[in-house]
């Protein structure tokens, strides 16, 4: 799995990319998000180990019916986990960052004491 993850980092989304930007050195406060991290028999795009949440970017590979039965079975089966998942469309990260950011620190103030 690693080595898939290192292909899935080397072809990011722009989506991807620009959200990394603000997330890496735990610049969301403080806390350390790792970037198409594996979780079991899956990849997920951003995970902070210490919230048990994983974001993803849906979008640019993420519309086809196959890709969506794909992506829930996999949030099924790592939710199990305890994972709580934020999902953003590539297009929204890409045109209203502002946006997607205040609802990451509007989720982690909501639930980190709860973690």
């Amino acid at each position: 799995m690693r080595e898939i993850a290192k292909i899935l980092r080397k072809n990011s989304s722009l989506g991807e990319i620009m959200l990394w930007k603000e997330l890496r050195g735990k610049q969301m406060l403080g806390y350390e998000f790792q970037r198409q991290r594996p979780l079991g028999k899956y990849i997920v795009d951003f995970y902070c180990a210490a919230l048990h949440l994983a974001i993803e970017i849906d979008g640019v590979s993420g519309g086809s019916d196959e890709q969506y039965r794909y992506d829930r079975e996999r949030d099924a089966t790592i939710g199990t986990t305890e994972v709580h998942f934020l999902r953003f469309q590539d297009d929204t990260v890409r045109n209203d960052m502002k946006s997607v950011l205040l609802e990451i620190r509007m989720w982690i103030k909501e639930h980190q004491k709860l973690v």
